[in-house]
């Protein structure tokens, strides 16, 4: 399981750094640019780490708002929940939460 988390955030990861680079390539040469959706959403799924550096790197999208709070938002809940299953805290809660909604009523 743990195997299985490390390398989809390595690929969410990879993802949103290839695709801000791309949306940045593209706005440079005025072609179709890919949506803030699309970037935000590969931030929720794991990629903000990713999307926070390439946008930091190639300067893209850095005073946009709401696009900026948002990635930022994405960024901490990232990385307090990277702190909360690097410390072993993140398992359990999980566990806890999800015997409660499993119980029966």
């Amino acid at each position: 399981m743990t195997a299985c988390i490390v390398y989809w955030l390595i690929a969410a990861n990879l993802i949103a750094f290839v695709l801000m680079v791309l949306d940045k390539r593209f706005a440079a040469q005025g072609a179709r640019r890919i949506s803030e959706g699309t970037l935000l959403l590969w931030a929720f799924l794991g990629g903000a780490p990713g999307s926070f550096a390439a946008s930091r790197i190639v300067r893209h999208k850095t005073r946009k708002q709401p696009f900026a709070t948002w990635m930022t938002i994405w960024l901490g809940l990232d990385l307090i929940l990277l702190a909360l299953w690097a410390l072993g805290i993140l398992e359990p809660l999980l566990a806890s939460a999800l015997a409660r909604i499993a119980a029966p009523a």
